[in-house]
């Protein structure tokens, strides 16, 4: 079992900047891929981010590639999601998630970017 607490989410204005952090529970996080999904109001939840064990492979969105990285610490059990250039657009809640055999979610921090 993993529990992920993500923070970092708040109100900010379109163009700025805001990096999620993602805390896991357990000592074998560095075994589990990472990643971020993002959920609109009346909108489904959306892939935003990914990273396998050893951050040698990431993926992206196309609506966030060249704005969004993705890393992880996994001396501190911590995935982080970086996001610059920020729009209204990426507006929503965001949910961190853990997956090996099973898939493990947060409860999600909001991001809320004014126009």
């Amino acid at each position: 079992q993993v529990q992920l607490i993500e923070s970092g989410g708040r109100l900010v204005q379109a163009g700025g900047s805001l990096r999620l952090s993602c805390a896991a529970s357990g000592r074998t996080f560095s075994s589990y891929a990472m990643g971020w999904f993002r959920q609109a109001p009346g909108k489904e939840r959306e892939f935003v981010a990914a990273i396998n064990t050893n951050s040698s492979s990431t993926y992206y969105a196309e609506s966030v590639k060249g704005r969004f990285t993705i890393s992880r610490e996994n001396a501190k059990n911590t995935v982080y999601l970086q996001m610059n250039s920020l729009k209204p657009e990426d507006t929503g809640v965001y949910y961190c998630y853990a997956n090996r055999r099973e898939t493990y979610w947060g409860q999600g921090t909001q991001v809320t970017v004014s126009s």
